[in-house]
């Protein structure tokens, strides 16, 4: 795909939502970064379901500390690796609070240094909560992107340098969540809604058309 089209793709998710929204639910900074840590491989309304508990008992890292292994284990339960992500989450907190005065620090690098925190989350926060030009590729991103060959590529890290390269830097902190919409709601993995997708004349997918008629 040519840089013209990739800018028109990127015009036209623009001009549909020009504030894309991540769908976690979170009031603060250290909230967010809790629900993303929650959400690796768990779906986002689920993590809502039981951060909307988890916030009311304990929305900061002094007071999730407080709350403890045990109870904090018992309220995330529903959420995949529920025991490794209980230890992160403790772990997290005591790191803000020693060495960041209890805040979300606003460098990748050093949300980077956050147990549970891997380049596409700390990528994701810089983005979401930093207005960062920063991209987070997730598996949503990636398919997306290979599909309609925005941009291809064999692995998440080549895919990331390419985006880096290709974006215009006032879509990159609005790339992630454009393409993670489309992947869920139009562009799915199975079944692409090939016929209900705004960018189906600009899309390089060879077999969108056998959709149409099926």
């Amino acid at each position: 795909m040519n840089n013209k089209k990739r800018k028109e793709i990127l015009l036209r998710f623009y001009s549909n939502n020009p504030t894309p929204k991540v769908e976690l639910s979170y009031k603060t900074e250290f909230e967010f970064l809790v629900s993303a840590v929650l959400s690796a491989r768990a779906k986002d309304s689920v993590v809502n379901r039981i951060t909307k508990k988890l916030f009311k008992l304990a929305n900061t890292p002094k007071l999730i500390i407080k709350l403890g292994y045990k109870k904090l284990e018992k309220i995330i339960y529903p959420i995949g690796f529920f025991r490794k992500k209980t230890v992160n989450i403790i772990k997290i907190c005591k790191i803000l609070l020693k060495d960041f005065n209890g805040k979300v620090p606003n460098k990748i690098k050093n949300l980077k240094i956050l147990p549970g925190v891997g380049r596409k989350t700390a990528n994701l926060i810089a983005s979401t909560i930093f207005k960062k030009n920063t991209i987070a590729i997730d598996t949503h991103v990636y398919r997306v992107c290979n599909r309609t060959k925005f941009a291809i590529a064999k692995n998440i890290p080549d895919m990331q340098k390419i985006l880096d390269s290709k974006v215009p830097k006032k879509f990159k902190p609005y790339i992630n969540n454009w393409f993670v919409l489309h992947g869920r709601y139009i562009c799915t993995s199975k079944n692409p809604f090939c016929i209900s997708c705004n960018i189906s004349d600009l899309c390089e997918y060879k077999k969108k058309f056998l959709f149409f008629f099926k």
